[in-house]
């Protein structure tokens, strides 16, 4: 048995912003099956604390960073937790990163550095009877876990970083640095140091045993200037230690035979039932019951998913007999040009801003497609969803959504394997071209039927990445696991 601490700044269902907290919150479960024990370590927010019952305390912190803390230890959300409570840095309003106002909080490097070096202290044995062989941290948050690991005592631990997104990398001034409880030498090129500050993200990818991201295609992309922001040397020279595992998706959670958010239940035998789905859809962003497909988008509203190349094909789409939901917030600019764009077209384009898990299950369940036109996606996890609830997804051939859909070409549909649209490269007019092969697609609805049914039979589930996860911790450790035992 491999006991693993992963290291989270959120996790579902306790505390979510996106992807992250979905892949935080499945593989501990994923993993079961493998052999492999997972416990999260994750900031004591107080959505995370109301939600433990039973906790016990561990450890108690008199200078944590110059604040006071303790660990909690217990259950919630269905996952094996330890609890950072610290007050004077995660008792806040507002989401894990930012307060009300939407500004970042000043003090995100100290708040995230005592989640890692407490990490660290775990690995080494802080708690009587429990003692990880590896921790896995995850993106800018837990970045300097491996670099208080290489730069501490001696051991056998092992670290693993996963990059779920290089574009968020957490770059502090070097005036911090004295105060991370690093030696000297850590600022360095080798270590934290980062175009002369510190940076979290190019931590880990520089001290971590083993480097992984979140498909195939976007661990190839992020070696590249264009998608390595800044970190593309690095990572060519870690080529060996670098991995791409595709991500899963709940397929408890995300079963639209037993989902209670949608209308009416519904599998591939019984994909007509999505009908009531759709038309709950319609009610609930006020548009008009129409026979025409209708578009989704469940997505923060940014530049980097591509939301400035749907809302200029927007009236094209309409005029097409297309509709549109979107479902999200971002860019004030991008949630204005949606907004002036129902205005232009009631009926047939709707808006709803904000966070919303019920509705973002209904839309999957019926909507005819859902749009990723994303300039750059590590994986996505939106598609998978899509094709698990036989909703076709139209996305740009990039990371994860490259790796995940396969395109309606010619000799896919020959051959009946498609199951969604590929469009490159990620600009307007390529867009344009995907929305009108899409809706030719829809018009021979005896076709359209059978790519959703095989959408839906695709395997978007954790089990084969697990597989591969279990595979690299018992490489790093050189113990076994179930992976290991069945080949």
């Amino acid at each position: 048995m491999i006991e693993v601490l992963s290291v989270t700044s959120e996790v579902y269902p306790l505390i979510k912003t996106g992807g992250l907290a979905d892949v935080a919150g499945a593989l501990p479960g994923a993993l079961a099956e493998t052999g492999v024990t997972m416990r999260t370590l994750v900031p004591g927010y107080p959505a995370v604390l109301a939600k433990m019952k039973g906790g016990r305390e561990v450890a108690r912190f008199d200078d944590l960073f110059g604040v006071t803390g303790r660990l909690v230890a217990g259950r919630a959300g269905g996952l094996d937790l330890i609890v950072l409570d610290a007050p004077a840095l995660y008792d806040r309003p507002g989401n894990p990163y930012m307060g009300p106002e939407g500004w970042d909080w000043p003090d995100n490097w100290k708040r995230f550095a005592a989640l890692s070096w407490v990490a660290s202290e775990l690995g080494l044995g802080l708690v009587d009877g429990y003692r990880p062989q590896v921790i896995h941290a995850h993106d800018w948050q837990a970045g300097l876990v491996p670099a208080y690991v290489k730069y501490g005592p001696s051991s056998t631990l092992k670290t693993v970083m996963t990059v779920h997104n290089m574009a968020f990398q957490g770059t502090f001034g070097a005036e911090i640095f004295s105060q991370l409880r690093l030696p000297p030498h850590a600022f360095s090129v080798e270590g934290v140091e980062y175009y002369g500050g510190v940076g979290y993200l190019k931590a880990g990818v520089e001290c971590a045993d083993v480097v992984t991201t979140v498909s195939p295609s976007y661990a190839a992309e992020i070696g590249t200037p264009d998608f390595g922001m800044g970190l593309d040397g690095l990572l060519n020279n870690r080529s060996a230690t670098v991995f791409g595992i595709l991500n899963g998706i709940d397929m408890e959670a995300w079963d639209p035979a037993t989902d209670p958010a949608l209308k009416q239940n519904f599998t591939a035998s019984t994909i007509q039932h999505r009908l009531a789905n759709k038309w709950a859809v319609m009610e609930a962003f006020g548009l008009d019951v129409l026979e025409g497909p209708l578009f989704a988008v469940v997505s923060r509203l940014t530049w980097q998913k591509g939301i400035d190349l749907i809302a200029a094909n927007i009236d094209m789409l309409v005029e097409a007999g297309g509709q549109l939901a979107v479902l999200g917030s971002g860019d004030a600019e991008l949630e204005n040009a949606i907004r002036a764009a129902s205005m232009r077209h009631p009926g047939r384009v709707g808006l709803i801003t904000g966070y919303n898990e019920p509705l973002s299950h209904l839309i999957q369940g019926g909507a005819d497609v859902l749009m990723v036109p994303s300039r750059f996606e590590p994986c996505g996890l939106t598609q998978l969803y899509a094709l698990r609830y036989g909703c076709i997804p139209l996305v740009s051939r990039v990371g994860g959504l490259n790796d995940t859909v396969i395109d309606s070409n010619v000799a896919a549909l020959s051959a009946e394997v498609s199951t969604g649209v590929q469009f490159s490269p990620p600009d307007i007019g390529a867009l344009a071209h995907a929305i009108r092969r899409t809706l030719s697609l829809y018009e021979d609805q005896k076709s359209w039927k059978k790519m959703q049914r095989r959408g839906m039979k695709s395997d978007v589930s954790w089990a084969a990445s697990a597989a591969r996860y279990a595979q690299l911790y018992s490489n790093l450790t050189g113990m076994p696991t179930n992976a290991n035992s069945n080949n």
